[in-house]
């Protein structure tokens, strides 16, 4: 792992290295999900978090059962 030194900037951002944006496989502008574990950062792609949350779903819902399906069928009762 490397480790680099940044400085947060006067309007509260911090600048990450053209390195580590291509690691992530980010570019100015797109949207992250930051995540504080403790005293420790973590910046997530949004495929990455929502890749990280379906494996957790995983463990607790079939993969013969549709969520998004059982949502669609709840709204379409509600109406």
């Amino acid at each position: 792992m490397l480790h680099i030194r940044a400085k947060i900037a006067e309007d509260d951002g911090i600048v990450i290295p053209v390195e580590y944006l291509q690691a992530l496989g980010v570019q100015v502008g797109d949207e992250v999900i930051l995540e504080l574990d403790g005293k420790e950062l973590h910046i997530f792609t949004l495929e990455e978090a929502i890749s990280r949350m379906q494996e957790l779903i995983s463990h607790y819902v079939s993969p013969e059962r549709s969520l998004a399906d059982e949502l669609i069928a709840e709204r379409r009762m509600e109406d």
